[in-house]
């Protein structure tokens, strides 16, 4: 019969613990847990006294499942919300907080919920203004004289072997002026006639000249077309090396001025968003540099889809947590929660709305 009772007992536990381990919802009986909240649209939005957004309404799915009473603190600052987890003013903050090396130092984070792009977003140009600007770069004019360069040196050789024979290129400047329009007229296949080397050393250099101009021809004249072509600032930055030579721009104390500083790129610290786009309109900035989907939400809410636009080439990938302080009792249950609604089709499809 002790048997019979220490296995009904042993079995009974069997089916608890894992219960108990799944809902377990530490401290949530005994008092309010605070989250920290920093307006980022359109992961964290503020309508009058209510919020709503990408990450409030993934927490809301996290939260029917452990049932805790919380409320929202609302801070200033990124680095305000940061310093106040690690200080343990709040127990987490459900903002899309980028996870990075030097953070992990001061907070914990939660499974990614988010996988989001550090992009650029720049002034709207026209196609006019960027193709004279491409036109008086120095990629152009390098080409160009290069081109010329050696047109000029294969018509001094013409010239100098027929200066004192041939009528056509006299033993002056006006002859190596001659030289110069055989050798360009030669290069480019046009073949009008009217001055030709008679002498044997100056038809050796036309023939060798002849070949030597259907190889370069192409290069160059495509190194000229390279130069020509409308290139916006989009396709001269692929990385972040790239951005030294512009005028950039970051949110200070983002993770995204972390990487600038860790790359050694020249940049200003921005107080917010709203201040970098109103110095990308003015022309004060180059690129404002940040995460795509904040960035997109952010030109669209402002109406500046006509005037600013975003890179479709990606920097760098970012990885969106839930932060908590050091060693938190609420990590683990929140955590699991919000794996299982990282499964589920709702947030799929919630999620693909943001992307």
């Amino acid at each position: 019969m002790k048997r019979f009772y220490l296995i009904t007992i042993l079995s009974f536990l069997t089916f608890l613990v894992p219960t108990l381990r799944t809902e377990a919802q530490p401290d949530s009986l005994a008092r309010t847990i605070k989250i920290g909240v920093k307006d980022a649209p359109p992961f964290i939005i503020k309508d009058e006294d209510a919020y709503k957004g990408l990450g409030f309404q993934s927490w809301e799915m996290v939260n029917a499942k452990l049932g805790y009473t919380y409320e929202l603190v609302p801070y200033e600052s990124i680095e305000g919300l940061l310093a106040g987890i690690e200080k343990g003013d709040v127990d987490m903050s459900i903002n899309p907080i980028t996870v990075t090396p030097n953070r992990m130092k001061k907070v914990d984070f939660s499974q990614p919920y988010f996988i989001s792009q550090t992009s650029i977003a720049r002034k709207s140009d026209s196609w006019i203004l960027t193709f004279i600007q491409n036109i008086i770069s120095w990629q152009f004019f390098s080409a160009l004289a290069l081109l010329l360069s050696i047109i000029f040196v294969f018509g001094l050789l013409v010239w100098f072997f027929e200066r004192k024979r041939n009528d056509d290129f006299t033993n002056d400047m006006k002859g190596i002026g001659s030289g110069f329009w055989w050798s360009a007229v030669t290069m480019t296949t046009v073949g009008y006639g009217d001055k030709a080397p008679r002498t044997r050393g100056g038809r050796t250099i036309g023939f060798i000249w002849m070949f030597i101009a259907i190889i370069l021809i192409s290069s160059l004249t495509a190194g000229i077309a390279s130069a020509l072509t409308v290139q916006s600032i989009n396709e001269k930055i692929t990385s972040f090396d790239d951005l030294n030579r512009f005028k950039a721009g970051t949110v200070k104390a983002s993770s995204t001025a972390e990487v600038l500083k860790k790359f050694g790129i020249r940049f200003s610290e921005l107080k917010d968003l709203d201040e970098g786009l109103d110095q990308i309109k003015s022309g004060k900035l180059d690129v404002l540099v940040y995460d795509r989907p904040i960035l997109k939400y952010m030109i669209e809410e402002q109406g500046l889809a006509d005037d600013i636009i975003i890179s479709s080439k990606a920097l760098k990938k970012d990885y969106y947590s839930y932060a908590f302080p050091k060693n938190s009792p609420f990590e683990k249950p929140v955590n699991l929660a919000l794996i299982e609604v990282l499964k589920t089709t709702e947030w799929q499809i919630l999620e693909s709305k943001y992307e």
